[in-house]
C-alpha cells in the first residue's frame, strides 16, 4: 500500500497483505487483507493511529521514513490484537520518546503480548481529548464491539471516524477509498459475519452513536475508507438487526443415505411453500459462505446421523461456529437417523447454548432407514417453520 494523503496531513501507512490465505488460522481469505495506519500531523505533535502486524514492521519504518518522520508523539493503540499492535515495540525502539495512547483495557492486554513497559504508556478516559496543535483526537470507548479493550478515535477538526475493526472488510482490491462499487459488500459481509455478528446485540447501543458523531469518513482497520459513511452504517443495521429473509440454512452429513433422504425431503417441501433453502454438505463446507448466510437467515437445520450416540464430526465444527457467532436465528432444528441408539439431540442442545432466544424445534430422528412416521414427522416441522416465516 502506497503513502496516501487522506486529507491534509492525515495519511495511510499501514499495509496489504494480499496472499495471506488464513486470518487468525480460521477464516479463509478471498483477497488477503490490509492492516490500516494512519498518521496525523499536527501543528505542535504527531500522532499514530494503530500500527500493522508484525511481518510489516519494516514496510511501516520506511514509509515514516520516507515521509521524513524524525519523531512521533504518540501512538494510539485503539484495540490490542496483535494486527495492529504488534508493530509497536520496533516503533518504540525507532521513536522511543512516543508514548502509547490508550485504555486500561488495551494496555493490559498489548503488555501480555508484547515486550512493552509501564512507562511507555499514557491511559486515557473515554471522551478524553488530545490536542495536537489543529488537529484534535477524541477517544470513545467501545467495549465487546469486538473485543473488551476496543475504542475509536475521533479526529473532530476532519470528522474522521478511525473505527478500529468495526465496519472493516478483508480487502485488498482497493486504491484508498470505497466509491461506489457493490463488490465491497460480500467482503465487508464476510468479515461482519465472522469477526462481528458475536457483538450484533450491543450495535445497537453504538450505531446511533456512530451517527450522531456525524462523521465525514469512517476509517477501519481493515479494508477501504468510506466517504460515504451512511453506506456501511446502514449494512451494519440490516445486519444486525433482527427483520430475517424467508430462507433457511441446513447442514447436512449421511453416511449411508438415510439422512440424505430426510434432507432432500425437507428440502423439498420447504421449497413448495416458498422458503429459500441453504444447503450446506458438512463434509466440504466453506465457512464464510455458511457464516454469511447465518446472518441473514431466520433458522437453521442440522442434519446427522448418529456417531456413537452423538452427532457426526463433519457437524461439531458449523455447530460450534453457529454457537459462538451467534447469529440473531428464530429457529433450531435437528432431524436425522441412528440405528440402536441415540443422543444427538441433548447433545446438540448442548453444543448450542449460546443461543438463548432461539426456538429449538421438536428434532425428528428416524430409527434406520426413514419410514412413513418420519415422513409425517418432517411434514409437522415444515408446517412449524411456515408458521414462524409467517410471522418474520
Amino acid at each position: 500500500m502506497e503513502i496516501k494523503e487522506i486529507v491534509k496531513d492525515v495519511y495511510a501507512v499501514g499495509s496489504k497483505d494480499p496472499h495471506r490465505p488464513l486470518f487468525d488460522q480460521l477464516m479463509p481469505l478471498s483477497e488477503g487483507t490490509s492492516y490500516n495506519s494512519y498518521l496525523i500531523k499536527g501543528n505542535d505533535k504527531i500522532a499514530l493511529i494503530d500500527t500493522v502486524y508484525p511481518p510489516f514492521e519494516e514496510e511501516i519504518e520506511n514509509k515514516l521514513k520516507n515521509m521524513g518522520i524524525e519523531r512521533i508523539d504518540y501512538i494510539i493503540a485503539n484495540h490490542g490484537e496483535q494486527d495492529h499492535s504488534g508493530a509497536l515495540p520496533k516503533l518504540l525502539e525507532k521513536y522511543p520518546m512516543a508514548k502509547i495512547v490508550t485504555n486500561t483495557k488495551c494496555k493490559e492486554i498489548t503488555m501480555g503480548f508484547l515486550p512493552l513497559s509501564d512507562d511507555q504508556y499514557v491511559v486515557i478516559d473515554d471522551r478524553s481529548e488530545l490536542d495536537l496543535g489543529g488537529k484534535t483526537l477524541q477517544f470513545i470507548f467501545a467495549p465487546w464491539v469486538h473485543w473488551p479493550d476496543t475504542m475509536f478515535t475521533f479526529l473532530k477538526e476532519d470528522g474522521i471516524l478511525f473505527s478500529t475493526d468495526f465496519f472493516g472488510a478483508h480487502a485488498t482490491n482497493f486504491d484508498l477509498f470505497w466509491e461506489n462499487d457493490p463488490s465491497i459488500i460480500p467482503l465487508a459481509k464476510g468479515y461482519y459475519a465472522e469477526i462481528m455478528m458475536p457483538f450484533a446485540r450491543i450495535f445497537q447501543k453504538y450505531l446511533p452513536m456512530v451517527e450522531a458523531l456525524n462523521p465525514t469518513m469512517i476509517a477501519s482497520s481493515h479494508g477501504p475508507i468510506y466517504r460515504q459513511p451512511k453506506f456501511i452504517i446502514d449494512l451494519y443495521k440490516e445486519w444486525s438487526g433482527s427483520h430475517k429473509k424467508n430462507q433457511v440454512v441446513i447442514v447436512a452429513v449421511s453416511m449411508y443415505g438415510s439422512t440424505t433422504q430426510m434432507v432432500d425431503y425437507l428440502k423439498e417441501q420447504l421449497e413448495k411453500q416458498g422458503v429459500t433453502v441453504k444447503l450446506y454438505d458438512a463434509v466440504h463446507l466453506n465457512m464464510n459462505a455458511l457464516a454469511c448466510d447465518l446472518v441473514d437467515s431466520a433458522g437453521l437445520i442440522v442434519a446427522t446421523p448418529t456417531v456413537l450416540t452423538g452427532p457426526h464430526p463433519a457437524v461439531v465444527e458449523p455447530i460450534f461456529l453457529a454457537n459462538v457467532l451467534k447469529p440473531t436465528l428464530k429457529y433450531v432444528g435437528l432431524i436425522g437417523s441412528y440405528s440402536w441408539g441415540t443422543m444427538v439431540a441433548q447433545k446438540v442442545k448442548e453444543m448450542l447454548g449460546n443461543l438463548k432466544d432461539t426456538t429449538i424445534l421438536e428434532p425428528v430422528l428416524s430409527k434406520g432407514t426413514p419410514k412413513e412416521q418420519d415422513f409425517e414427522a418432517l411434514n409437522k416441522l415444515v408446517e412449524q417453520i411456515e408458521q414462524i416465516h409467517k410471522e418474520l
